[in-house]
């Protein structure tokens, strides 16, 4: 179901409760709560989809710094977004005294939230991997650089040529190594947003859980409440009929007694 859809379900069951009062409405700030996280969800879905396909190009030939730019800017972007969908996932959830409706919009922002999250973790840690094999390519590369293989006819051309390659590459050799550097910091970057987004996928998912079960225990109240309806009725069912057949006894033996006492009093006076 789109988020187009849940709105217009929302729209219409907000029209229809209440005696069907069309003044009526659900709580307006959970209603602008619910509404600006399912804009930011979508938001995130296409993110989602747009860092899938900038990390697809780390490692080839299409490789670039602007490429890895676009990948940290989605990474940024999106993890501090999933932050701030969090908080307000973990608000709507403890939300109280929620209508029938506003409780079909709390399961499903937390469904999206999770299935969203989940996905942008793989993406993460795809962009891990893809850093990690990256930076360790580059740094064995610059190892090599650094020792090149000794040359030469005799010392000291051997000497002049190491000589004259050193200095050639110097510079070469500490602008990889700064982009080294700025790859293992990625990296780390990386890895604390996985940490940071894993605390957050368990808080949401705890909360959830503790829902789950204080559904199931209200499942269970309304399960045992209508038994006990249901026995009531039957109980009062049946004094029903014990009252209707003592009326009916009542009335019998009064129509008894009446005929005696006919009898006694026509007897007496006929006498």
């Amino acid at each position: 179901m789109s988020f187009d859809q849940l709105s217009n379900l929302e729209s219409q069951s907000t029209t229809t409760r209440r005696g069907d009062d069309p003044n009526y409405s659900d709580d307006p700030e959970f209603q602008r709560l619910s509404q600006d996280l399912m804009t930011k969800l979508f938001t995130l879905t296409g993110n989602i989809s747009r860092l899938s396909n900038e990390i697809a190009l780390l490692g080839t030939k299409r490789d670039t710094e602007r490429v890895r730019e676009r990948v940290h800017d989605l990474l940024e972007e999106s993890k501090e977004a999933f932050k701030e969908v969090g908080d307000g996932v973990k608000t709507i959830q403890s939300w109280e005294d929620v209508s029938p409706s506003q409780k079909y919009t709390q399961q499903k922002l937390a469904r999206e939230f999770q299935a969203n999250l989940t996905e942008f973790q793989t993406v993460q840690r795809r962009a891990l991997e893809k850093q990690r094999s990256s930076a360790s390519a580059a740094r064995v590369a610059l190892e090599e650089a650094s020792s090149p293989s000794a040359e030469g006819s005799s010392p000291f051309g051997q000497q002049q040529s190491q000589e004259q390659l050193r200095l050639a590459s110097q510079d070469e050799v500490d602008f990889q190594d700064s982009l080294i550097v700025e790859r293992e910091a990625e990296i780390r970057n990386i890895e604390q947003g996985v940490t940071e987004l894993n605390e957050l996928f368990r808080d949401v998912a705890h909360i959830v859980s503790e829902q789950g079960e204080q559904l199931d225990t209200i499942a269970a109240n309304v399960d045992d409440t209508r038994t006990d309806t249901r026995n009531a009725d039957q109980e009062l069912r049946s004094a029903a009929r014990y009252q209707k057949n003592a009326r009916s006894k009542a009335c019998c033996l009064l129509l008894i007694l009446a005929v005696i006492l006919t009898i006694v009093i026509l007897a007496v006076v006929l006498g």
